[in-house]
């Protein structure tokens, strides 16, 4: 059975440009393969390995006569996974 442990969360309200500026910020830090989240005293470092599966999902929640939008954007990887494409040497 899988076991998931939220290693970093937060959420905060932000405007769409300030939104806009943190995914370029982060976009630059995958790049480079480490990527840096920072809250208060609570820190945590991830290595980004080369290929990654990238998810992008749009919901709609409707809950009585409120309706909720979210756009998710998901990149994921597993614990060993090669840190870029097979070669012959």
């Amino acid at each position: 059975m899988a076991e998931e442990k939220i290693l970093f969360k937060t959420e905060e309200p932000k405007s769409l440009a300030e939104v806009a500026d943190f995914l370029r910020a982060l976009a630059d830090k995958l790049t480079e393969g480490k990527v840096i989240l920072r809250k208060g005293s609570e820190e945590i470092a991830l290595t980004i390995p080369a290929n990654v599966v990238l998810e992008i999902k749009a919901e709609q929640k409707i809950k009585g006569h409120k309706t909720k939008y979210s756009l998710e954007v998901e990149i994921e990887w597993r614990e060993g996974d090669q840190e870029g494409p097979l070669t012959l040497g």
